[in-house]
């Protein structure tokens, strides 16, 4: 007798046995589909979207309206306008800008800027920035999610940072039962350890070796960024492939007990 091939997830999903989190409701919230359709965000955002998911990424995500999140590294603000949206005027989102560095380049662009820009406009008033360094990170306590995209690679670059440290003092920011959520660009599973500097991908097996090491489940991971096209051997910056990187996304819990 043919089992099918749902049914069989489905059964292995419920044993704990799977961990690919599988297709997403065909219903995005309304909270969601608001965030994504917001005029405020920028054109430049909006073209970004069919490359970068948002709708299916915050709803794999179960980030809710009234949550306290957590963002690390928010760069340009591309997840930060987007998740102020989501968690609304009830919530709160904290963006944990990087420090700039104590002896800078002349003519070194302030990379806070564009957070902090985010976080004085009056529609994204639910934003607050902390400029901290990434090696020395006091995150709020009390978080429902910390979020980091396109960033974990470049936490093994960051001089004189412990990384056991970084992904304790996350945990210990969380709620009993909070979310650690990591999207970045995959490295091939034999590239070397300085891959995260030369091409800026990292293993997804490195990061759930790490993650977990902190005291984190993997909850799930999805598909929903994968590439297969992408050979994993490029820079992400490079211009073949830029903006279309295979990518995993992972899903860590802290357990309630």
């Amino acid at each position: 007798m043919k089992i099918s091939t749902n049914l069989c997830a489905i059964a292995l999903a419920a044993s704990g046995a799977l961990s690919i989190a599988l297709p997403a409701p065909a219903a995005t919230p309304a909270y969601i589909a608001a965030a994504v359709a917001d005029t405020a965000r920028p054109e430049a955002d909006r073209k970004r979207d069919a490359d970068r998911k948002p709708a299916e990424t915050l709803l794999f995500a179960n980030i809710r309206p009234g949550e306290q999140v957590v963002e690390l590294v928010p760069g340009g603000g591309y997840y930060t306008r987007l998740l102020s949206h989501v968690v609304g005027k009830h919530g709160k989102l904290f963006a944990i800008a990087p420090a700039p560095r104590t002896a800078p380049e002349p003519g070194e662009p302030d990379r806070t800027a564009p957070v902090k820009a985010i976080a004085a406009d009056p529609h994204y008033a639910n934003v607050t920035v902390l400029v901290q360094p990434i090696a020395s990170l006091s995150l709020p306590e009390k978080a429902d999610v910390v979020w980091t995209s396109q960033n974990y690679h470049d936490v093994h670059n960051v001089t004189g940072l412990d990384l056991q440290a970084f992904n304790k003092s996350i945990f210990d920011a969380l709620k009993p039962g909070g979310e650690y959520f990591v999207i970045d660009h995959s490295a091939a599973a034999d590239a070397p350890a300085d891959v995260t500097s030369t091409l800026h991908r990292i293993d997804s097996e490195l990061v759930k070796r790490e993650v977990i090491a902190a005291g984190f489940v993997l909850e799930a991971e999805s598909p929903l960024l994968r590439n297969s096209a992408d050979p994993r051997t490029a820079a992400v910056f490079d211009a073949g492939i830029r903006g279309k990187t295979d990518q995993f996304v992972l899903k860590f819990r802290k357990p309630k007990h």
